[in-house]
């Protein structure tokens, strides 16, 4: 399964940027042929390779690491963990959530644990909650959307969000090798209503940036940013 996943990955980057495999070749300097066996997987590429076609793509470093790893090797870049920020980043950090309001903002750990909200995100998990003793006493993501006592009931068109989180999670797990993804697919594939096809991980879904949750009295838009 990993090996199909730089394939996928150099071809989500790829169309994102809007470029054939023949413009990407000549911004690479790397033959469209090459390209095209890459995102068949027909060819392996080298380490190097990696790194050359995902910075002219424009992907952040990040990225750059899941594409190495997706093919085979280590990642590249310091990736240190949200709480071992550097103060300054911290500072900012704080200071964007202040500055997002009255627009909720959440940041999330990798395995979707809440780690910062601020006082909107906060208001608006307390007015859409189905059943709120069903809150858990270290709320993540992935319990508040896929649990239909939370805000599953709200939130418009769920399936498609739903959908594109899921397979999200797929993606990160195969990454990452993180443990604690392994427990948060299975508890979010045992929620109720989701179907057993998503045990099956889709490399060409992505999911949306948008979470709409709807009440007649309360219409608001969510916009969820992860780690």
């Amino acid at each position: 399964m990993t090996g199909q996943l730089f394939p996928a990955l150099l071809r989500y980057w790829r169309q994102r940027r809007g470029l054939s495999q023949l413009e990407l070749s000549l911004e690479t300097d790397v033959s469209a042929r090459h390209i095209s066996y890459l995102e068949s997987n027909r060819a392996r590429p080298g380490e190097e390779m990696v790194l050359r076609l995902l910075s002219v793509l424009g992907a952040p470093l990040r990225a750059q690491n899941q594409a190495l790893v997706a093919a085979g090797y280590e990642p590249r870049f310091a990736e240190p963990p949200l709480a071992a920020l550097a103060p300054e980043l911290d500072a900012a950090l704080a200071q964007m959530m202040r500055q997002h309001e009255p627009f909720p903002l959440v940041a999330l750990s990798l395995d979707g644990t809440l780690v910062r909200s601020n006082d909107a995100a906060t208001r608006v998990f307390s007015a859409f909650l189905a059943e709120p003793q069903a809150m858990p006493a270290t709320p993540d993501m992935f319990s508040l959307l896929f649990d239909p006592r939370l805000l599953r009931p709200f939130v418009v068109d769920w399936e498609t969000l739903a959908r594109g989180m899921t397979f999200r999670l797929h993606r990160e797990r195969l990454l990452t090798g993180d443990a604690r993804l392994n427990d948060t697919l299975e508890r979010v594939l045992a929620f109720p209503g989701v179907p057993k096809g998503w045990r099956q991980p889709d490399f060409s879904q992505e999911p949306q940036p948008l979470v709409r949750v709807d009440d007649p009295t309360r219409a608001v838009c969510l916009q969820l940013a992860g780690r």
